[in-house]
């Protein structure tokens, strides 16, 4: 918005984004619309223009526009969005955070304990596709009494993924597994939450049918604080018009 600002419209700029992220998380694309009326007499950017204006002066700051697109009128970047798409990224294979390859510190989870069986997640989340009350899986904020806990997951896939110049370190015998979530709208965490629980499975803390039984509680107490992974592993992928 400050960059926006930059531009020198002559009516303040607000800046709606399609889905805010809790601290720790990135966002390989996220989407964002925004008004810009010019001085009388000069044209409208061109999306080119807008662009390269944009990224002058985000300079400084860990955030670039990737395209612009003109939109209609009644176009919002969060009421318009079909779906959104966040993944989660595991490392396998660590002994504990800090052995962590030095360029995936901040962008991945290793859990303790090692290695996990994916098959039991895979089964697990199958549990967690189609429309359920998530109430286990949200954490509580100030929206939580006037949001519905009624959500629909349309995709969790779990699959295998390459780290950041992981053939430098292949002596390491470390693996790199992304999960795959998309739905029209996610609760407060509820993404953490589901990967943590999924975690718990591999770990053979949990069984796969453990997911039916925690959603028919709909009571996030049910799930305990460790079943939280951190913000660190996930990304926003994209979201979808």
């Amino acid at each position: 918005q400050k960059a926006a600002e930059k531009l020198k419209p002559v009516v303040p700029i607000k800046f709606h984004i399609s889905s805010r992220t809790d601290a720790g998380v990135h966002a390989l694309c996220n989407a964002a619309h925004l008004d810009v009326q010019r001085a009388p007499g000069k044209p409208a950017f061109s999306e080119e223009q807008l662009v390269h204006g944009l990224n002058h002066h985000l300079k400084p700051e860990p955030i670039s526009i990737l395209s612009a697109h003109r939109v209609p009128s009644d176009f919002h970047a969060r009421f318009s969005a079909l779906s959104r798409t966040y993944i989660y990224r595991l490392l396998l294979g660590c002994p504990h955070q800090t052995a962590v390859p030095v360029f995936e510190r901040d962008l991945c989870w290793a859990p303790p304990g090692g290695y996990l069986d994916v098959s039991a997640m895979q089964d697990a989340a199958q549990l967690l596709l189609g429309t359920h009350d998530f109430s286990t899986f949200r954490s509580h904020n100030s929206e939580t009494p006037f949001q519905s806990p009624i959500r629909t997951i349309l995709q969790i896939d779990i699959q295998p993924s390459s780290g950041f110049l992981s053939h430098h370190y292949e002596h390491r015998a470390l693996q790199f597994w992304e999960l795959k979530f998309r739905s029209r709208s996610f609760l407060y965490r509820q993404v953490r939450r589901m990967v943590g629980t999924l975690v718990a499975v591999g770990q053979g803390k949990l069984r796969p049918q453990h997911i039916k039984e925690l959603l028919e509680m709909r009571d996030a107490r049910a799930l305990p604080p460790t079943a939280m992974a951190p913000a660190t592993g996930l990304f926003l992928k994209s979201v979808e018009y």
